[in-house]
Formats: C-alpha cells, sequence, structure tokens
C-alpha cells in the first residue's frame, strides 16, 4: 500500500509535467482543489455523478467494484453540507477507487487522510448530506473549466488534476 499521502502506486508522473508536454491532449481544473485523501498522486478512468446536497449516489457507486477507477462528483459546489466521509472514503479503498473528486464538500477530513485513496475536494464541512437517493450517474458534467466525461482518463496529484480523453502512456 501506498505511504500515507504518498504517490498511489505505479504513478511515475506529474501532472505539470504531463500538461508542459501534452497540453494540448488536456483540460485542466485549475487551483481549485485541495487534498484529502491519504494519497496524492492517482489517476484512472473516469466514472461522473451529479447530485446535489444528497450523497445517496456517492455511497452506492463505491459500494462497487472501482476497478481503479476515479468517481467525479459534482455536487454543483455547494459548501453547505458534505458528500463524502471518512466510512466513504473507507469503502472507495475497500472496492479499489483510484479517488473521487468532489465538487462540493467532504467531512471527517483525518478519517480521509488515513485511508489509501485519493480525494480532492472544495471545502470541507462536518454537515451530513442528505438521503433521498437522487443522482444522475454517467452524464458529462462541467465544473473549474473542464468537462469530465464518462470514461475520459484523470490524472490528480498535489499540482492538481488534469484530464484527458485516452489514456497516456506515462
Amino acid at each position: 500500500a501506498p505511504s500515507k499521502r504518498g504517490r498511489g502506486q505505479g504513478r511515475g508522473y506529474a501532472a505539470a509535467e504531463l500538461w508542459d508536454a501534452s497540453r494540448d491532449k488536456f483540460q485542466d481544473a485549475g487551483p481549485r482543489f485541495a487534498d484529502v485523501g491519504g494519497v496524492l498522486a492517482f489517476s484512472g478512468p473516469i466514472r461522473t455523478l451529479k447530485c446535489f446536497e444528497d450523497n445517496s449516489f456517492v455511497r452506492s457507486e463505491l459500494e462497487k467494484p472501482g476497478e481503479g477507477r476515479v468517481l467525479v462528483v459534482d455536487g454543483g459546489g455547494s459548501l453547505r453540507c458534505a458528500l463524502l466521509g471518512g466510512n466513504l472514503a473507507e469503502l472507495a479503498e475497500d472496492n479499489n477507487w483510484a479517488g473521487v473528486v468532489v465538487n462540493g464538500c467532504v467531512r471527517d477530513c483525518e478519517e480521509i487522510e488515513g485511508c489509501s485513496v485519493g480525494v480532492k475536494a472544495v471545502a470541507a464541512h462536518p454537515l451530513k448530506s442528505r438521503k433521498q437517493n437522487i443522482g444522475e450517474l454517467g452524464l458529462p458534467v462541467k465544473f473549474g473549466g473542464v468537462e469530465f466525461r464518462e470514461g475520459d482518463y484523470l490524472y490528480a496529484d498535489v499540482d492538481g488534476l488534469i484530464t484527458a480523453a485516452e489514456a497516456l502512456e506515462l
């Protein structure tokens, strides 16, 4: 397992270097996200989820095998409640998700940091979300100037996150 707050296994890239070498192949989300997870560098195919102040679908997706994917959660940028906490980060780790990117808030940050999974989020908030089973999976979602598309690839590290339409030779 990767060391605490380390690079993920087999991640021999830096987002800045990828950007410099092939900026025509990428979209970048700018300096919007804070690193919260125990793995700072992660990558994988994107699985998209759109939900607003309801993390029911976050849980149901993270309960499934991640197969090294990255769950991109568009929570509308809401700062009113958390869409991911320590229990869900543990699910992501246990089910082999490479990471979770949340356009919104997380909670239980110390617990999330203890998990061997990458997590990026806008902010932390102690309030739980609603549980009304409302969300949409597999749709393109747009935030931070990037359109995140199902099956595209996400590359993240301490410098930020970028996406590409296909996997890159690293």
